[in-house]
């Protein structure tokens, strides 16, 4: 362990990883601020679906044959599984032929080929990844795409390498994922806000006073266009390939593990309020619903 870490003065790093902007604030040396975006763009080079020769690419470029991939992999596949089964298929990292269907940058969209969009979700059932040891098959011409979870994990190791550190203050915000560490060293929780979904990306619905937390919030403003007065979204139903069309605008999770609240924010936005709550029961997580129409629920209630 490293000691000798702690400052009265934040100091911040940002950069570009897994699709947005990071921005990593911690009450410490400004190169140890920098290690740890490095950790961040380490777990990116393994874990994104894009980049060449991550394990995810590698898996998704074996056609079915074993891939000996990172212990890391392992374990957030495990957990993604895990929460596949749970909330019943709602969250499913074999999304990817379905996923890759839908263009959201399109300088004119367009809705997947119905043919091919039902073709692609046939290949879409986490039941497919099969893990013996640190070797993982992907079955029945699988493809997997862990940006439901994967920028969750990645805050959580940024995190634990902050904490090894000796770092007691810090904040880290990947997008719409963020964790804190302890509190400020005046003693004041750190402020994160719930985006307002029908407002600007600076417009907050309400504002969360947390420490050691992880909050996660998956909306349908974050990728979509909109077509013929219909919004389409990257928060996909797996069992369709469609985009979920039941009233929800956002989801925001509240626990302590940053991948598990990524993965049961994507679920819960598909199952919405009522039938997430088990799933919320389950791993004692708090949720916030934002919904089209403007309005709200909590559950548990606080």
């Amino acid at each position: 362990m490293l000691f000798g870490c702690r400052t009265e003065t934040a100091h911040s790093a940002s950069g570009f990883a897994c699709d947005t902007i990071v921005t990593i604030t911690a009450y410490a040396p400004q190169k140890t601020v920098e290690a740890a975006m490095r950790v961040c763009l380490d777990y990116e080079s393994v874990l994104s679906r894009t980049i060449e020769g991550s394990d995810v690419w590698r898996l998704n470029h074996a056609y079915g044959e074993p891939v000996e991939v990172n212990p890391e992999t392992v374990e957030l596949l495990r957990l993604a599984i895990e929460i596949g089964e749970l909330s019943g298929g709602a969250f499913d990292v074999t999304i990817a032929p379905a996923s890759e269907l839908w263009i959201f940058t399109a300088d004119e969209p367009s809705l997947p080929d119905p043919d091919t969009l039902k073709n692609a979700v046939m290949r879409v059932d986490y039941r497919n990844i099969a893990i013996e040891g640190n070797t993982v098959t992907l079955n029945n011409n699988a493809q997997i795409d862990l940006g439901g979870i994967a920028k969750g994990y990645i805050a959580d190791r940024v995190a634990a390498y902050l904490r090894e550190a000796g770092v007691a203050s810090a904040c880290i915000n990947m997008g719409g994922n963020i964790v804190t560490i302890g509190k400020k060293p005046d003693g004041s929780e750190w402020t994160i806000g719930v985006r307002d979904p029908n407002g600007t990306a600076e417009q907050s619905e309400e504002v969360l006073s947390l420490a050691d937390a992880a909050v996660v919030t998956s909306g349908n403003y974050e990728r979509f266009f909109e077509l013929d007065g219909v919004r389409y979204h990257h928060l996909l139903d797996p069992k369709t390939g469609m985009p979920v069309q039941n009233g929800m605008a956002s989801v925001t999770i509240i626990g302590t593990q940053s991948a598990l609240c990524d993965a049961l924010s994507t679920a819960c936005f598909v199952l919405g309020e009522q039938g997430s709550r088990a799933l919320l029961d389950r791993y004692g997580v708090h949720a916030i619903f934002l919904y089209t129409d403007g309005t709200r629920a909590e559950y548990p209630a606080r």
